[in-house]
């Protein structure tokens, strides 16, 4: 018997039979029906219930129109990647390919920095002048901005050698701000030796920044002070006349300081230099306050003195080549002569024999001003010549007189440039046959009757100059005379010492010094120091100390014998044969002149095919 129908309740109802059985929850009451599968085979079966809580979407029908897609409100990494990519391809592509438009339309050219190998620079803005030397940026009246060098006046002179380098670098940057500041392109490398080049129309001279107030006077107090700020030495300036002279309207100042042993290169530096100044209209002065050999006037007659007076030290400044009153040291050098050659190289070898003879013109106009020994040295290098010369005739019932080949050989720490002896030297075989062909060719079918003239070359000699004392002594020099004799390098053979009883205990002394192998830096820096400490090697800092008075007399004596060694060859030597790696012998054609020496080639290299080439850094 069927159970009655219960009426009370009221929300029971009676699904139509063609009702889809699957029901959602609403109908069957049951919350957890469609988490629970049918069977491993219906396709209701899925991992879902263990990994959703919530119910599946409902099988209703999609909508006819899909609802408007909401923007999100961080946008996607990527798009923003994507975005910043082809936004700064796009912005290099306009900026490179507008490049040959720049200088047609007048848009300034970004201009990075001329830095250092290790060096940064930082430009801040401040009020007040900086109590270091530098260059500065300014603002005149009229609200442009120019550029100008301040060094306190209470600093010395002459500032260290790696000061002005510094600031030349410093020049070249502020320059370049500068004109990035008044949207202008930036000025090619300025020709020293032409008196058209464009100067830097945003450069204002020490001496205008004064006049028109952009910098305070000297005589005020607004520089800040540090001390008193010496003048150094300038050779020949006279402190102590009566007659003042007016300051000079342009001046150069070459400072002898350099960190480099050898004397020769400041030497070619120094000539060149003096040609460019008086190509330039320049008074010129030299400052010897720091130099490695002591005073120039121990080995060095006084130069030229010009009818005006250097100006105030704070004045001299080493950037840019323009300026009024220039100092020049083995640092800024090469900067300053960048561009001054129709066709400058890195180098200094002039490729075409217009620049090459303009170079050498001006080294030996330096030469003839500067090169005058003192009284003592002069004397003595006459005589010497006249000995030698006087060696080298035949009498006159000779036609010719013998020839004399000088020879400049230079070991140490010197090698030659041809690339087999790059790690040695030049044998002494090679030069020592070379100056003999040289003789063997100028007396053949020179005599009567057209035979040798025997005689002359049995009076032909060879003058030696050499750093390495066992050079005179060799074998291929054997009856060589020696170009001087009144300084000479000693070597350890030639050291004596008194017998001394081994059995009674006796002072320390020193172990006998030589210069054998020639002439080194270290060697150089050591003298005067005892050799018990190993603290007195030549280090860094102890090359910094000032040098005593018995170390720079050692000093000048090596300095003066150089000088001599190359005046007793220049004068005397009807040729001369050495090697162009060495700096004595790009001085020795200097001091034979241009046709002498090239024109006539007189003057023999037997270092590789090179010529003569100047200045070296």
């Amino acid at each position: 018997m069927p159970a009655p129908l219960d009426l009370s309740k009221s929300k029971l109802s009676i699904s139509d039979p063609r009702m889809n059985l699957r029901r959602s929850a609403s109908h069957t009451g049951n919350t957890n029906y469609e988490k629970i599968p049918l069977s491993a085979t219906s396709s209701r079966f899925s991992f879902n219930h263990l990994l959703f809580s919530s119910p599946p979407p409902s099988p209703s029908l999609p909508a006819l129109i899909p609802p408007p897609r909401k923007s999100p409100i961080h946008p996607r990494p990527s798009r923003v990647f994507r975005f910043t990519f082809w936004f700064a391809f796009g912005a290099l592509f306009l900026y490179f390919a507008t490049f040959p438009f720049r200088s047609i339309f007048g848009v300034p050219k970004l201009n990075l920095p001329h830095l250092g190998k290790n060096d940064d620079f930082e430009m801040v803005g401040q009020d007040d002048l900086p109590d270091f030397p530098t260059p500065i940026v300014i603002t005149d009246k009229s609200g442009k901005s120019k550029w100008t060098v301040s060094i306190p006046p209470s600093y010395d002179f002459p500032l260290s050698v790696k000061e002005y380098g510094d600031m030349c670098s410093k020049c070249r940057e502020v320059a370049a701000r500068v004109r990035d500041m008044r949207h202008r392109s930036q000025v090619t490398d300025q020709n020293l030796l032409s008196n058209d080049a464009p100067a830097d129309p945003y450069f204002i001279d020490v001496t205008e920044a004064q006049e028109s107030g952009l910098l305070p006077d000297f005589a005020t107090s607004q520089w800040p002070s540090k001390g008193q700020g010496r003048d150094g030495d300038l050779v020949g300036e006279n402190k102590d006349s009566l007659v003042e002279k007016p300051v000079c309207e342009r001046s150069m100042t070459f400072v002898l300081e350099t960190e480099d042993a050898g004397i020769g290169h400041s030497i070619m530096q120094l000539w060149t230099f003096y040609g460019l100044a008086q190509r330039q209209g320049r008074a010129f002065f030299i400052d010897d306050s720091r130099w490695a050999y002591g005073k120039y006037t121990d080995i060095f007659q006084p130069p030229p003195i010009p009818n005006c007076r250097p100006p105030p030290r704070h004045e001299m400044i080493p950037c840019p080549p323009r300026a009024r009153h220039l100092v020049v040291t083995s640092e800024t050098a090469k900067s300053l002569w960048a561009g001054s050659l129709s066709k400058p190289y890195a180098d200094f070898r002039a490729q075409d024999e217009e620049g090459l003879r303009e170079l050498f013109d001006l080294a030996h106009d330096g030469y003839r001003a500067l090169f005058d020994l003192n009284k003592d040295d002069t004397q003595y290098v006459i005589n010497r010549v006249k000995e030698v010369k006087t060696k080298s005739l035949t009498g006159d019932a000779n036609p010719n007189d013998g020839l004399v080949v000088g020879v400049h050989i230079r070991h140490g720490d010197c090698h030659p440039l041809e690339y087999k002896y790059r790690g040695t030297y030049i044998p002494m075989e090679i030069i020592a046959n070379r100056a003999q062909e040289i003789i063997e060719a100028n007396y053949n079918n020179t005599g009567r009757d057209g035979a040798d003239d025997k005689l002359a070359k049995k009076q032909s000699l060879i003058v030696l100059a050499s750093d390495d004392p066992t050079v005179y002594d060799s074998e291929d020099f054997k009856g060589s005379v020696r170009a001087q004799e009144q300084i000479r390098l000693a070597s350890k053979q030639e050291t004596h010492k008194p017998a001394t009883d081994k059995h009674v205990m006796h002072r320390f002394e020193d172990e006998s010094f030589g210069w054998e192998g020639g002439f080194f830096a270290a060697m150089f820096w050591n003298l005067g120091l005892s050799s018990m400490s190993a603290s007195n090697a030549a280090t860094a800092k102890n090359m910094q100390l000032a040098p005593s008075a018995e170390t720079l007399r050692l000093r000048g004596y090596i300095g003066r014998a150089y000088m001599m060694d190359l005046a007793v060859l220049a004068s005397a030597s009807d040729a001369i044969v050495c090697t162009v790696s060495a700096m004595g012998c790009r001085l020795l054609a200097v001091m034979m002149g241009w046709e002498s020496a090239m024109e006539a080639h007189n003057w023999v290299n037997v270092d590789g095919p090179y010529g003569w080439t100047g200045m070296s850094f």
